[in-house]
C-alpha cells in the first residue's frame, strides 16, 4: 500500500485510511509437500475526485516495479492487484 500511496501522493492525491485501504488474501497450495503461498490478491480501494482519477489510474499502472515487499517475492508468489475507483 505505501508504494502506491506514495505514487499517488506524487500526483497530489491525498491516501487518508477515510478514502484509501485494501484487501490482502493470501493463497496457500502444498507444493511437493511442503505448504507455500503461491499468490497474493490486492484489491484497493480509493476514493478520488473525478478531475484526479486519470492521474490515480497513472500511479496504479506504475507503482508495482516500485514496490520493494513485491519485487522481493515476484518470480516465486504470483501477484494479482486492481483497484476499485470511487468518486470523492
Amino acid at each position: 500500500m505505501g508504494t502506491f500511496a506514495a505514487m499517488l501522493a506524487k500526483s497530489r492525491i491525498a491516501t487518508p485510511e477515510e478514502r484509501y485501504h485494501a484487501d490482502v488474501v493470501g493463497e496457500i497450495e502444498a507444493v511437493n509437500g511442503v505448504l507455500k503461498i503461491v499468490r497474493i490478491k490486492v484489491h484497493y480501494f480509493l476514493k478520488v475526485a473525478a478531475d484526479r482519477r486519470k492521474e490515480a489510474e497513472a500511479a496504479f499502472d506504475v507503482y508495482l516495479p516500485h514496490c520493494p515487499a513485491a519485487t522481493s517475492v515476484m518470480g516465486a508468489i504470483d501477484i494479482f492487484h486492481d483497484v476499485t475507483y470511487a468518486e470523492s
